[in-house]
């Protein structure tokens, strides 16, 4: 498929969605004033084009005991390894990002714990999988900065 064009309403009905993915289309065709059935055609579209992959549910993880996160970075013994200890990495649900990357470390986790014990054990989890050398932690302070929509408003005024 060729590379899909969007346009202001495209835009506009991804807008609505990135703020809540549970929002009627009723409601975005009133607000667009366009029918419901168009705004379906179009996320149909773009469902299709690859833009739009699935929708996700944002959860206050701090509500639910979670508030503690730290980003681990992981070094491996061999570079070959990386994909056995992605493997394991996935294995621990505490682990909620991680990144093959280039640079300083061969992996690049995300942790989400209940506090630092929690989260000394979850890194021990990694620590110990066949293959890490070491690992390097930083801890969050604070999430300063987590919003969806200004790349996507940059991304479009590039467009």
């Amino acid at each position: 498929m060729g590379k899909f064009k969007l346009d202001e309403i495209d835009h506009q009905i991804l807008d609505m969605l990135i703020d809540n993915t549970r929002v009627p289309f009723t409601d975005i065709a009133k607000k667009l004033v366009i029918s419901a059935g168009t705004v379906h055609v179009r996320v149909k579209k773009m469902e299709e084009a690859g833009i739009i992959k699935g929708s996700s549910l944002t959860l206050d993880y701090k509500k639910l005991g979670y508030s503690f996160i730290a980003y681990v970075g992981v070094f491996l013994n061999k570079t070959s390894q990386t994909k056995f200890v992605i493997e394991r990495i996935n294995e621990i649900p505490f682990v909620t990002v991680a990144h093959i990357t280039t640079g300083k470390f061969n992996v690049f986790c995300k942790i989400r714990a209940r506090n630092t014990e929690h989260a000394k054990d979850v890194i021990f989890m990694i620590d110990d999988i066949e293959g890490v050398y070491r690992t390097e932690t930083m801890i969050s302070l604070e999430e300063s900065i987590n919003d969806k929509k200004r790349l996507m408003h940059s991304i479009f005024n590039n467009m």
